[in-house]
Order: C-alpha cells, then structure tokens, then sequence
C-alpha cells in the first residue's frame, strides 16, 4: 500500500482545511522521475498492484482488468499510454481507481506523492501539443516544481478502443 496519504498540503505547504475548495485539489504521483496529477473529484481509492488478467486485442498500454471488490476494472499502465519504457511493478507501484464517465477504470501509476491543493492561479493551460485532445489539461507551479495535470477522461480514451457511449464526448 502507498505511504501515509493524509499528507495532505496547500502548494504553499501549508496543511488543508475543511473550507479548501475540492476541486481546486489534485492527486499527485510520480512517473519516471516526473510529477503528475488527477482531480482528487473522480478518485474513488488507492489500491496496491494485483493479480491483473490480460485482455486480447486492446492496445498496449491497456495491461487488462483486476476484479477489485466484485467490480471488474480495466487499467492503464500510464507510463506506456505515454510512450515511456516499461518498468517492472514494484512495492511502490499502486492503482489508483477513477470514476470517468460512471465507470471504475484505474491508473497504474510508479507511486503516489501527496494531495494538493492548487489553485487556478497557479496553473498554465498548455497548448495542445499537437494533438486535438491531449491527456495533458494543466501544468502548475507548485514551489520549484512543475506538476503535469492531466484530464483522466481524455488520457483513458482511444479511437481504438471501445469504450463507453458517455466517454466518446
């Protein structure tokens, strides 16, 4: 399981209060030495890496489904929907569960950092690097650092792929 979770901090380090607003707040997670991070909004649990059965025919970056609780959920190795080498999971390596679209679908990420909060104003909108729709919805300054935002909607969708009629917006 990811370390202690409750570490949870304004940008500025300062710690979170009940008035900070929920979706000015980011999960963050390290993937190949770089920061990265989803809406805390849609994120239903952080679970450690399980037994993961493959699905044939799917692209892949999609490593196949984990029956998490009854509920079957696709995952997306994250570092390989962004074209980065593979690494073997390890101790540190979690799932974390979204719910895009009304469907459970989970991110294997190298390990979760902390929850942010960062407000608007300390997030640039990117152009779209060349793509129509990219995965990559803001880059904020968080101290000395650049944390990558990404659209979990837009980063588990794929022409190739299947998915359900409300994510093909």
């Amino acid at each position: 399981m990811p370390e202690d979770l409750t570490r949870t901090a304004r940008a500025e380090g300062q710690p979170l209060s009940e008035t900070d607003n929920v979706e000015d707040m980011y999960l963050t997670f390290a993937l190949g030495g770089e920061d990265y991070g989803v809406s805390i909004g849609g994120v239903t649990e952080i679970v450690g890496m399980q037994r993961i059965m493959g699905v044939p025919d799917v692209p892949a970056w999609i490593k196949g489904v984990i029956n998490l609780r009854g509920k079957v959920i696709p995952l997306v190795d994250v570092r390989l929907r962004f074209g980065m080498a593979e690494r073997a999971y390890d101790d540190r390596t979690v799932i974390i569960v979204l719910e895009v679209a009304a469907a459970p679908v989970g991110l294997i990420v190298d390990g979760v950092s902390e929850v942010l909060d960062i407000p608007p104003a300390q997030i640039d909108r990117p152009g779209q690097f060349g793509r129509s729709r990219s995965p990559v919805m803001g880059l904020a300054r968080v101290g000395d650092r650049v944390t990558i935002l990404l659209d979990a909607e837009v980063l588990v969708a794929d022409g190739d792929l299947a998915l359900p009629a409300e994510l093909e917006a």
